[in-house]
Order: C-alpha cells, then sequence, then structure tokens
C-alpha cells in the first residue's frame, strides 16, 4: 500500500504542479483552514487513533468551555434579547454559536493561517478563482490573498476576502476530492 501510494503522490503530484503551478500550497492551506473550520463549529469526523480520539474529546470539551463563556456573555450583554432568541436553545454544544463565530472571524482565521513574515508565500497562487473583480472571478494572486479591492469587507488590505469555500464543503466530500 505504502508503494503504491508513494507512486501515486508522484504522478499526480507532478501533473497537478504542471497545471497549476504555485498553488499547492495555497491549497494545503484551504484544506487546512477548512479542517480548523469544521474543529471549531463540532462537525469534523476524524476520529484518529485510540490516543488522538482522548485528545480530540479534551480539545472539543475546551472549545465547549470557551463557547459556554461567549454564550454568557452574549446573552447578558446590550442585545441580551437578540441573543437570547437566537441562542437561548443552543446550549450544551453551542453549534449554533460555533456557527455564527466562525462566519465572524473565519477571514482573520486565514488572514493568520497566511501570515507570511518569512516571505515564503511570495507569488503563491490559489487555483480557483474566487476572488472578485471588475470581470468576475480572479485569483488569489499573492500570498493565497484576494487583492486589496473592498477595504470595507472583512479582514485588512490584501486579506479582505477568503479565497476558498472549502470549509462550507462537507468534510467527506473535501476527503473524496484529496484523495482521490
Amino acid at each position: 500500500a505504502a508503494k503504491y501510494e508513494g507512486d501515486s503522490i508522484k504522478t499526480h503530484y507532478t501533473i497537478h504542479q504542471q497545471k497549476y503551478g504555485d498553488s499547492q500550497i495555497c491549497t494545503e492551506l484551504a484544506r487546512s483552514f477548512a479542517d480548523i473550520g469544521d474543529i471549531i463549529r463540532g462537525k469534523d469526523l476524524y476520529l484518529g487513533n485510540p490516543e488522538e480520539i482522548k485528545q480530540r474529546e479534551k480539545l472539543e470539551e475546551n472549545l465547549k468551555t470557551i463557547f459556554e463563556k461567549i454564550y454568557k456573555d452574549v446573552t447578558s450583554g446590550k442585545k441580551k434579547e437578540e441573543a437570547t432568541k437566537r441562542y437561548g436553545s443552543d446550549t450544551g454544544d453551542f453549534f449554533k454559536l460555533r456557527e455564527d463565530w466562525w462566519t465572524a472571524n473565519r477571514a482573520t482565521i486565514w488572514e493568520a493561517l497566511t501570515c507570511d513574515d518569512d516571505n515564503r508565500l511570495a507569488g503563491a497562487q490559489y487555483f480557483r478563482h474566487t476572488c472578485g473583480d471588475e470581470q468576475g472571478g480572479a485569483q488569489a494572486k499573492d500570498k493565497c490573498r484576494c487583492g486589496d479591492g473592498d477595504k470595507s469587507k472583512a479582514g485588512n488590505g490584501d486579506v479582505n476576502i477568503v479565497p476558498t469555500y472549502f470549509d462550507y464543503v462537507p468534510q467527506y466530500l473535501r476527503w473524496f476530492e484529496e484523495w482521490a
């Protein structure tokens, strides 16, 4: 199995690299980004080995604790009635709150994930045309990020739009795409 996997990677990686150039690192970052989204939202399907399962359970408990604090904060603030109406029955796992938190913070997560102090992502492109411009879809052409565009959108400067929607694709479908 390992020999087949090695041959498969060498064969397909070369073809992918020729077709998409520098996009590989951006694709891997997009997959990691989506995995982070699944973990935060409580939708991660990967269980791992027995040792990993214990770590995953601990992580999930920590996330529940964090979101319980956020829940208490949001439902006791200035918009208490609105928040209580939205999240009133969302206790325990806090799935609705976690989903809303991810939506509100995904651009910041992408910005952190593509932080490039050592300039390794210079010129790296995301292969899908998910950035918008006047002519329609455009590629993220530098550091796996969309261009400056509209500064009023979420994020700062060159990261105002997350150039991937992998985080909204169910994990098992991403696995099919990644491992097929």
